[in-house]
């Protein structure tokens, strides 16, 4: 499945090689099968750890503290070498806090060593990180689940990706007949979501897809749930974890989306639950946006950090977690969900493009969906679910802060008018920091 991720791997081998490259992200986002794929094809020598299979490499670096003892019962282990042309991939490097440590040593050693680590969950080991983490020694990058973007690839329509860009740059309409198709393809991708084993079941069976899209989800929710009572320190807290994700649906179900702990339990105050909520948000299991009191750059700097709305890292998890009827989506019915279900696959599309996302409010007032960050200012943009898009917020937002541009994603075809580019729904992955 081709992944917009390998020009990442192909930029660090390019000009970052001898830093280790640490991937993470959520559980089955696809981490595996792309670096995995990156390695076979640009190596020469290849060698692929898994320190779930592998307990007794992880236990040659708790013992060791020098590279040469390492690397010396490395190679005993493996019963290989390691040479200059040597790859070494190490899956589920959280199961090795001292393993992370150690990239040091590889970092700053003579000899070329070229290694990835790729783990689910780690942004939770980094939080609790009791070794020396081996900061400026090593390379992050995150890994999210596919965006529309990469699903048209999926789907054999790339084809549309180059006319779907051109019209977003030049404010142009698509073709109604295009248009029409892509938004019927952006339906089936609300209830695909973007998780590659769903996807994959998709193109097996499009015609019984709903069915098994039910199982593959439900098997990807049941592993994050387990993964909540193997990674934290108590039952009580792996239960606060639980009842957080399980609650999102009913957040996003409210007017105001605001999360609110009371809807979790009643008689909690957010300090019972924060870190739990802590411990979501950095395995990258939901998607926090920010409140901002102020319209200024940096909007990071005028966050509130108690004030926030709270996303699913995928809608086809989000639709799974909520018991929707698929039915609902592909026909495009009017259902009270279908905005927050609208709504959260736009903010997963813009975190998938390295987005920070904020949003405004005056209660009773107005509401500003989304708030970013761009290279040529801040950008406000409101979501409409179809191609009513009449809403005094957006327009009465832009003229008491001036704003050069707003953004309105809905049904509608691409354009331009008084400052606002309608952007259709199938096309949010064209947005970024530097194109607007």
């Amino acid at each position: 499945m081709k992944r917009d991720f390998i020009n990442v791997l192909n930029d660090w081998k390019d000009n970052h090689i001898l830093t280790p490259l640490m991937v993470i992200g959520a559980r089955q986002v696809g981490k595996t099968y792309i670096i995995n794929k990156f390695c076979q094809e640009n190596f020469n020598d290849y060698i692929y750890i898994n320190l779930m299979e592998n307990k007794r490499i992880g236990e040659i670096f708790k013992k060791n503290d020098s590279l040469d003892n390492i690397v010396q019962e490395f190679k005993l282990e493996l019963k290989r070498d390691v040479n200059t042309d040597t790859i070494i991939f190490i899956d589920e490097i959280q199961e090795s806090e001292e393993l992370i440590a150690a990239l040091k040593y590889f970092c700053e050693a003579e000899f070329p060593y070229k290694i990835i680590v790729a783990g689910s969950l780690l942004g939770v080991k980094l939080k609790r990180f009791h070794k020396s983490f081996p900061v400026g020694k090593v390379i992050i990058e995150y890994m999210y689940p596919l965006n529309f973007k990469e699903f048209l690839w999926a789907i054999n329509k790339e084809k549309y990706i180059d006319l779907i860009e051109d019209c977003f740059k030049n404010d142009k309409a698509m073709p109604e007949y295009f248009h029409e198709e892509l938004l019927k393809d952006y339906l089936t991708f609300l209830c695909t979501g973007g998780m590659p084993q769903i996807v994959s079941a998709y193109l097996e069976d499009k015609d019984g897809f709903l069915f098994k899209t039910n199982t593959f989800a439900k098997s990807i929710i049941d592993a994050y749930l387990s993964d909540m009572n193997k990674y934290t320190n108590n039952m009580y807290e792996s239960i606060k974890i639980e009842r957080i994700y399980k609650n999102i649906p009913n957040q996003l179900a409210k007017e105001n989306k605001k999360y609110q702990v009371s809807k979790v339990n009643k008689n909690a105050r957010y300090r019972d639950y924060e870190s739990a909520m802590d411990w979501l948000v950095a395995s990258k299991l939901v998607i926090p946006c920010y409140y901002v009191n102020k319209f200024e750059t940096p909007l990071k700097a005028f966050m509130d950090e108690d004030n926030f709305k709270l996303y699913l890292s995928d809608v086809g998890l989000l639709n799974e977690l909520m018991g929707m009827p698929y039915n609902n989506i592909l026909l495009d019915n009017d259902f009270m969900f279908k905005g927050a279900i609208v709504e959260n696959y736009v903010a997963t599309e813009l975190i998938k493009n390295n987005l920070d996302i904020y949003y405004y409010y005056v209660p009773q007032k107005l509401e500003i969906d989304f708030l970013i960050d761009t290279n040529t200012g801040i950008i406000p943009i409101e979501v409409k679910a179809g191609e009513n898009v009449k809403s005094s917020s957006l327009n009465k937002f832009m003229v008491e802060n001036n704003c050069k541009l707003g953004i309105r994603i809905s049904k509608k075809n691409f354009g331009l008018e008084n400052k606002i580019k309608s952007i259709p729904l199938y096309a949010v992955f064209c947005l970024n920091k530097n194109n607007m």
